[in-house]
């Protein structure tokens, strides 16, 4: 069994892989001593153990036999499950990152954001709380119903937070501005997409793949099909699973 584990900005995610099945995975909150929790989910005797994410350094100095980066461990886990995909577009809490991949499924280029969370999962966080919502789940579902014709104008989290609530105090409709909110983040995507030159099949990763909304907006302005895994968030932990087994 090869184990890996992704230690994110706002989730571990851990993934144990045998022979060419999944047999174990999970996904928890970060917290304050992400290493501390990465090490309580390591339940079992494991050929290798991989790290990749934030927190992988850390990791490696405790319990892990090896690191990987994100980009690698995304593009081996987006292989695995999409065979020939070509595309990766991954957004998580802090980051968003393009990678794209040749035909053998290798690393051929990528680009990831500057060190903002602009486009990001803590992003539509934010907003969700700005707009009033419990949950970014029902922030997603209200802005499926909202109707084009509002712009965010700005992309910094602080701004854009403080447009969005002016909208709404001028009476524009909560869902309408949500959109809005979206649509902003499909656009910073779209615009790296664009600019790394981005081929299909195109497999959509991170948390943020998890918004049916973003998936929606992001097809319809590309014009293509994204590819969501049934748990977008696991598919480093899968990487750096398989990034073991590779090696062995």
């Amino acid at each position: 069994m090869y184990a890996g584990i992704d230690i994110g900005s706002r989730t571990i995610c851990f993934a144990v892989v045998s022979g060419d099945q999944v047999i174990h995975s999970k996904i928890t909150d970060t917290g304050f001593e992400p290493v501390k929790i990465a090490r309580s989910l390591l339940k079992g005797n494991y050929e290798k153990i991989v790290a990749t994410g934030y927190g992988r350094h850390a990791a490696v100095s405790d319990f892990a036999g090896k690191v990987i980066t994100e980009i690698k461990a995304h593009a081996l886990g987006a292989g695995f499950l999409f065979p020939g995909a070509r595309t990766v577009l991954d957004i998580g809490g802090q980051d968003t990152k393009v990678i794209l991949l040749n035909d053998g499924g290798s690393v051929t280029d990528f680009q990831m954001n500057d060190k903002c969370s602009a486009g990001t999962g803590k992003f539509l966080e934010i907003m969700s709380g700005a707009l009033g919502y419990a949950h970014v789940s029902e922030f997603a579902r209200i802005a499926l119903n909202g109707g084009s014709g509002v712009k965010i104008s700005s992309m910094c989290t602080v701004f854009a937070e403080s447009e969005a609530v002016s909208l709404l105090h001028r009476g524009v409709k909560r869902e309408d501005i949500s959109l809005a909110l979206h649509a902003s983040v499909v656009d910073k995507a779209a615009g790296m997409l664009v600019r790394v030159g981005f081929r299909n099949p195109l497999v959509f990763t991170g948390g943020v793949a998890n918004n049916p909304c973003v998936v929606k907006l992001l097809s319809e302005r590309l014009g293509v099909e994204v590819l969501v895994p049934p748990q977008p968030q696991l598919v480093g932990a899968l990487g750096a699973a398989l990034s073991g087994r590779k090696e062995t």
